[in-house]
């Protein structure tokens, strides 16, 4: 991750996690999202897994972040954190059967190199699970146009779906779904929006692919 951005993440850590509780229904939405796709059984972790918000509720006990006061927040949520980097992952070849990254890629500096130590680190037939915001929605294009004004999302690049599809189909993965949701502005929702397939019209979208046998990080 950008040095700029794991500081942002360290001197604003509480206010970060505190969004989550403002934004509950968005923050639902997002998980159901996420539920749709992260396995209930084998060893899976979450990369960057910042104050520990979606690891905890899914299920995902062992977590990796290189920003020290988020770690220390998501182990006040009882999940075990290892202070490391996406893009050089402190794990051996194929030691996960699923691993998560939400909101991550926008946010790091080599975000296909990253996939590629996620393809390292998975088990074959094993799943990644992507949250992203998307840049083709309606809100995501909003994003774009404001982050100027967001000391979380200044230093991002938001990657659209096709491209982050197009990384995991070069690296082997197959069954590759998609779904969406946050179709209104979270000020303003009062109850969590629905989770639909496909993408291109809710802001945060969850991207899932199998791992094949013959995938290669290389």
């Amino acid at each position: 991750m950008d040095q700029k951005n794991i500081q942002v993440f360290e001197d604003a850590a509480e206010e970060y996690d505190a969004w989550f509780d403002l934004h509950r229904f968005a923050y639902e939405s997002e998980l159901q999202a996420l539920k749709r796709f992260v396995p209930w059984e084998g060893k899976g972790v979450e990369i960057g897994v910042g104050s520990g918000r979606f690891a905890s509720p899914l299920g995902v006990r062992l977590g990796v972040e290189p920003a020290e006061v988020m770690a220390r927040l998501a182990r006040n949520r009882g999940l075990e954190i290892i202070r490391g980097y996406a893009e050089a992952l402190p794990f051996k070849e194929q030691a996960f059967d699923f691993i998560l990254l939400v909101t991550v890629l926008c946010f790091l500096a080599d975000p296909s190199g990253a996939l590629r130590e996620a393809t390292r680190v998975l088990k074959p037939r094993g799943r990644i699970i992507i949250g992203i915001i998307d840049p083709d929605s309606p809100l995501g294009r909003s994003y774009e146009m404001n982050q100027e004004k967001s000391k979380f999302y200044r230093q991002a690049r938001f990657h659209p779906v096709g491209q982050i599809l197009k990384w995991l189909e070069t690296l082997g993965y197959v069954n590759l779904w998609t779904c969406q949701t946050i179709f209104q502005d979270p000020e303003t929702l009062t109850a969590p929006e629905p989770v639909a397939e496909g993408h291109g019209g809710g802001v945060f979208v969850v991207i899932t692919g199998q791992k094949s046998f013959g995938a290669s990080p290389c």
